[in-house]
């Protein structure tokens, strides 16, 4: 048995432990990661939301916000990923869109995004968001492991 080359078992054991170690360590990093992005997509989107309401209003509209996000949509003023993201099925970035508006006088409307999944380790989001013609985003934040709160507009605004 000359020129025996090689790793010994307890090399490759030692190698599948350290990557074992390295992926414990990344992989709720890397969950954590991608819930802060889920969540900036979802305050990015309630802002262009807002914009293109507020431009509905002022063309399209006559004065009235658009009764639906369909109605947007169909503006050309958010796409239609957005426009239909109205359940868990068709989440965008993992948050769920709830519209709603009154006719008015004045016009209203409010918006409110809620983590497709809520909690434990496969949580979408840990924060709700809501905004309104006044354009101020507000946030509820959830207890750890739990579903947040629905926000309203007497919830903390988001302070970023």
């Amino acid at each position: 048995m000359k020129n025996q080359k090689g790793f010994s078992l307890i090399e490759l054991l030692i190698v599948v432990v350290i990557i074992g170690i390295i992926a414990a360590i990344a992989i709720p990093n890397l969950l954590a990661a991608r819930r802060a992005a889920n969540e900036g997509s979802s305050v990015s989107s309630l802002r262009t939301l807002h914009g293109a309401n507020v431009t509905f209003q002022s063309t399209a509209g006559n004065g009235t916000f658009a009764a639906s996000l369909a109605a947007l949509n169909t503006a050309g003023l958010i796409d239609s990923v957005f426009s239909s993201a109205t359940t868990a099925a068709n989440a965008k970035s993992g948050y769920v869109y709830t519209y709603a508006t009154v006719a008015g006088p004045p016009s209203t409307f409010t918006t409110i995004a809620a983590p497709a999944i809520g909690t434990g380790i496969t949580a979408t989001g840990t924060r709700a968001f809501f905004i309104d013609e006044s354009g101020v985003m507000r946030v509820s934040v959830g207890v750890a492991g739990a579903t947040p709160a629905t926000p309203t507009v007497a919830s903390a605004p988001l302070n970023n």
